[in-house]
């Protein structure tokens, strides 16, 4: 078959949970088909070139500043990627792969779909509801994107892939066939994350957070607690991954609540057997935000054999937050300090076996089936 993903954040040009899972699709598939990808052109990257046997065209000029603006999509950047899409019609391709984001470009994918008879896959990692919509781009534009949305988001020839049970209840909800509706997120490579598990006791005194540096990530709260677990036990040191336009402000607040010495900042690893191990050295992940899916790093960090720990009210997916130690906020810093000291992680981690429906071998066998 001839398969083209449409996104405008490819990975790993552009870390994010989505952004891998649409990678490790595209390269999985791209093993017994001919698979493209059109995108937007971030640094680093070529106009047409492949990459692990996928075929990318990339196009415009984007960077973390112009796609995300006050830590938020640009819509400008939207339009520019909807009229960039439009390149798909210079190929016949047997089915198209695309995200729900940036919403714009589903409008010209529709009329692709329709016009040349191919398969289409409309893969959520979230579903905004109108009032979201409203909050996310003010009154106006925000209730223009909301109808939009809904429109372009229903098309009775389209299946659609939810990353977790939540979002597929939803879908439902929206009048989308359940049985048009797929769960499945390939993320974790078992021979991998096997090779990395630390397991035992032979780790660090390291708390760690991985994942874009945006507001919802909570990362001021992060801080606020490992200044109270550092005041309990100096010994204790903090490791923030990442990057994104929070940046300054997390080094500001690194620097008001004195923890120079304990938290260190660094960017995302290219290769993430790196990340890997520093996940698996570490005693425990501290994930405090306030708007998540399906949480990859989670996964990651539970398949290495790192505890997870979580305040109540998490919007993390019920798949990934049933393996997590899970207390309210203001215990979270207690809470952080037991596990870390802890010579059996193991018991910190709950239900692993639910792991195993996050494994990419799948990937071949979901998309044949799915695609015939």
């Amino acid at each position: 078959m001839k398969i083209a993903f449409v996104y405008d954040v490819p990975y790993p040009w552009h870390k994010g949970g989505i952004e891998h899972i649409m990678a490790i699709e595209a390269e999985e598939l791209a093993k017994e088909h001919e698979v493209h990808f059109f995108t937007l052109k971030w640094p680093g990257m070529q106009s047409e070139f492949v990459h692990n046997g996928v075929r990318y065209h990339a196009y415009g000029d984007a960077s973390e500043t112009n796609v995300y603006r006050h830590g938020r999509r640009s819509v400008r950047e939207a339009v520019v990627f909807s009229l960039y899409a439009m390149n798909i019609f210079r190929y016949k391709f047997d089915a198209i792969i695309t995200d729900e984001f940036p919403v714009l470009h589903l409008l010209g994918i529709r009329t692709y779909r329709l016009a040349r008879r191919c398969k289409l896959v409309v893969r959520f990692d979230e579903v905004w509801d109108r009032r979201y919509w409203v909050d996310y781009l003010g009154p106006v534009l925000g209730r223009i994107a909301g109808w939009y949305s809904d429109i372009l988001i229903k098309s009775n020839s389209a299946r659609y892939i939810a990353d977790f049970g939540r979002i597929a209840d939803t879908l439902k909800e929206r009048g989308i066939p359940a049985g048009s509706i797929l769960v499945f997120a390939p993320i974790l490579d078992r021979k991998e994350l096997e090779a990395k598990h630390a397991g035992g006791t032979a780790r660090e005194k390291v708390v760690i957070f991985s994942g874009r540096f945006i507001k919802e990530k909570r990362i001021d709260k992060w801080l606020r607690i490992m200044s109270d677990i550092i005041k309990m036990d100096s010994s204790v040191k903090g490791l923030i991954i990442g990057d994104g336009v929070e940046k300054k402000s997390i080094e500001r607040d690194i620097r008001g609540l004195s923890l120079e010495r304990n938290v260190s900042v660094a960017g995302f690893y290219k290769d993430k057997a790196r990340l890997y191990d520093k996940l698996a050295g570490s005693s425990l992940l501290l994930h405090m935000s306030e708007r998540e899916g399906l949480s990859i790093i989670t996964l990651e960090s539970l398949a290495v054999g790192t505890p997870v720990l979580i305040p109540e009210g998490s919007p993390i997916s019920d798949e990934a937050k049933s393996m997590c130690v899970v207390v309210p906020e203001k215990d979270m810093a207690k809470k952080a300090l037991e596990i870390i000291r802890s010579r059996d992680k193991g018991r910190y981690i709950r239900n692993k076996e639910n792991l195993e429906a996050f494994y990419i071998q799948d990937v071949g066998r979901f998309y044949k089936k799915l695609l015939r």
